[in-house]
Parts: structure tokens; sequence; C-alpha cells
């Protein structure tokens, strides 16, 4: 039997049992016949969100199609397709999604599940272009819900954990497809981001502030912006020098700017922008864990005073951290949830002994602002604390215990931090 890990290699399943259907069918058999079961995305998840001691099941071996509905404005995609493929075939088709996580590896299903977002303080996260999903639920039925049909209760069944059964296809809003530009800047200050934080982070379609917090103030700002008129950048981004050169936000960046999306100004399509890393290269570092924590936008500049204050303590085991910022929307369990929100990411050497000793620092300085933690990623507040974060909790488990009555989705996760059990 072969042992699963995640993409990280910081969790091996909990069991060895993974089936790969070709059909839709053959998952509604597989799901009616096992006890437990979680779907298994593109295993980028460094948390237990997706595991299970019962059948893991990966949808990457569906036929890969999309649907695109002009007069809806929609695409149906099945489960398995990763952004990078699924967008490339979407822009050919003359349309766009209006945001994208840093990775295009990713599943779109999964990372809609979990939470997942991009940048913008005008755009919501990925599951926010959700109109529509199919799913298998615990007795191997088919069940289709949408935001026409569903109403409110549809909001809580994007963001749902793999908790709901194993999605099979999702429905996205699309737009037409458009251009951008990604422009890099280097060594903005602390103290320029505390005065200008809002007028910073707006500056364009997305902003990232990236940090080793080696020393205060930030070593990068990407800032994706349409290409109008092909503008060349700005030379100076409040104080901040232009780049002569591609870099990479980690810490070997030289080495791995090649694995970067389109810098320097230069136009590009969408899909080859928005995310920070090229489908076709090295996401990221590679060999890394991930935290991240997102609080009210109004709260930005006190929470990064407060990591700044304990920054040696995190430039000891981090790699890079970044700042984004994703816009409020209805989702249950999003962490997003009904604020306009700033997205605090790490980037930790893959050391966990070091990285769960410094994470409880960390969110004792954050508690202040309710930070919510990224579903996906790693973190230790306390399942109490987490639950209390979220004002839908009591309707997602009632929607959890009207799909699931007999908890075949339920793993130690949603144990943990939705039932509290």
């Amino acid at each position: 039997m072969q042992v699963e890990k995640n993409w990280a290699q910081n969790l091996t399943y909990s069991t060895t049992e993974v089936a790969y259907p070709t059909t839709v069918a053959e998952a509604q058999r597989l799901v009616a016949d096992a006890a437990q079961v979680k779907a298994l995305g593109s295993r980028h998840s460094f948390s237990d969100v997706a595991d299970t001691t019962g059948l893991l099941i990966s949808l990457e071996r569906l036929e890969q199609d999309l649907v695109i509905d002009r007069e809806r404005q929609t695409v149906t995609i099945a489960a398995g397709m990763r952004y990078g493929a699924f967008c490339q075939q979407l822009h050919e088709a003359g349309f766009a999604i209006p945001n994208m996580a840093s990775l295009p590896h990713i599943t779109v299903i999964g990372a809609c599940a979990t939470g997942t977002h991009g940048s913008g303080t005008a755009l919501g996260g990925l599951g926010t272009a959700v109109s529509g999903l199919q799913l298998v639920t615990a007795t191997g039925d088919l069940v289709a819900l949408s935001r026409e049909a569903n109403g409110e209760q549809f909001a809580g069944a994007i963001v749902a954990l793999g908790g709901l059964g194993v999605v099979t296809q999702m429905t996205l809003d699309i737009i037409p497809s458009f251009t951008l530009c990604q422009d890099i800047y280097r060594d903005l200050p602390l103290a320029v981001v505390e005065q200008n934080f809002a007028a910073i982070m707006g500056s364009g379609y997305s902003v990232s502030l990236f940090t080793n917090w080696q020393q205060e103030g930030f070593h990068q700002v990407w800032v994706k912006r349409p290409a109008l008129n092909d503008a060349a950048p700005a030379t100076n981004f409040f104080g901040a020098q232009a780049a002569t050169e591609p870099v990479h936000p980690g810490a070997r960046a030289t080495a791995l700017a090649a694995n970067c999306t389109g810098q320097l100004g230069v136009p590009g399509h969408w899909h080859e922008r928005l995310p920070h890393f090229r489908m076709e290269a090295m996401p990221s570092i590679g060999a890394e864990l991930q935290t991240e924590y997102l609080l009210p936008f109004d709260d930005a500049v006190p929470a990064l005073q407060a990591l700044a204050a304990m920054r040696q303590q995190i430039a000891e085991v981090l790699l890079t951290a970044e700042v984004r910022t994703v816009a409020a929307d209805d989702l249950w369990l999003s962490p997003a949830y009904q604020q306009c929100s700033v997205a605090l990411h790490f980037t930790w050497k893959p050391d966990w002994p070091a990285v769960s000793q410094l994470l409880p620092q960390i969110e004792q300085a954050l508690a202040l602002f309710g930070a919510r933690p990224h579903w996906g990623k790693l973190f230790t507040i306390a399942p109490a604390t987490v639950q209390g974060l979220y004002p839908r909790l009591p309707d997602f488990q009632a929607l959890l215990q009207q799909y699931d009555p007999l908890g075949k989705f339920r793993n130690r996760f949603l144990d943990r931090y939705i039932f509290g059990a």
C-alpha cells in the first residue's frame, strides 16, 4: 500500500485507500459504498481539512471539459480541473474570471471549498464567483445546488470544507477577457505603509506586499494593474523604486525568478498575471509550510505593527510573508465573511517544531483583531475560538446535518473546528 502525502509532505493521510473514478456514476457508487469519504484535490492544503480514515476520492481523471453559457455568462467545469488549465481554455474562448490565487496549480473546487482567495480590495475570494455546483451526497445521489434555486443556503454550501459531499461539477460567473501588467517595486518602509495603507493597497487591480521581517518594511511590492495604452510602470511607488529585473518573493529570489509570472510592466493576459507563479513552473518555494490569517481591513496597520514587534522571532523560521486584501463576502465559512479583510500570509521553512512554537505567539498578537485562520493552512488557535469567529456556524452545522446526517464526510478536522468534538 502506498503512503499518501500532501503537496508539502508535512501531512501523511490517515488512509492508503485512494480511488480515481473516471465517471460521475463511478464516483457515486464509491461514495455510496464507503463508510467514510473525503474528496482529494491538488493536495495543496497544509492542514488535515481533507484527511480521512476511510476513502479518499480524487476526481482528476474525470473528463475535464468546460461548458460556457454565453447568455448567462457562466462556465461549468468538472471536478479535478486546475486553474492553470481551466483559465487557459476560458481565455481562448474570450472570457475570464475576476480573481485567481497566487498558484494556478490548485483545483478550482478545492480552492473554493477552503475559502482560498486572491488579492484586491474590490475582489472577493474565489468562491464568490460560484453560482452553482453538483455534488454526490452520502447516499450516492447526485444533487444540484445553485444561487438561484437555493437562496441564502447556497452561501453555506460553497466554503463547505468537503462536508456536504463530493463536488463533481461547479458553475462560475465569467467576464470578458482582459489584460494586466505586473509592476515590481523594492524597499517600501513600514512607516510609509502605516501612513498610506489604504492608498497603497488600492493602487492596482491587485497589490501584494512581501517581507522576510529581517528588517522593518517590505522588500517587494507587486502591483497588478490594467494594461492601458501600454503605459510604462512608474519608477517610484510611495518611495519604493521600480525593479530593473524579475524577482521572486521568496528567499532565493534570483534563482527562482523564472518561475514567476511576467513582470516589469509587460502586458499579459489576465491568467498570466493574476497568479504569482507560472503553471509550468514550481509553485512558491517548494519545501515549505504555510499559515494565513484574515482580519478586518481597518485593523491592518496595528496588526502589522504587532508583527513588526516580534519580527526577529518570525524571521528565524520565515521564508517570506505576504500582505494582501480581500473584499467582504456573504459565504458562511469564508474568512472574509461580512468584513473587508487584510490577509497576512506566512511561508515558513519546513520546520514544524519551530513553527508550532511560534504560531501561538503570532495568534495571541492577532487575537485582538479577531483573526480568522485559512482553513487549508496551519494554525493552532483553539477550536472554540475558531467557532466563535463565524456567526453562521450554527446554520452551517445544520446544513451538514441535513446533507450528511450520518457523518460520512466528517473527519477529525470538522469534528474539532465545526462541531467542537
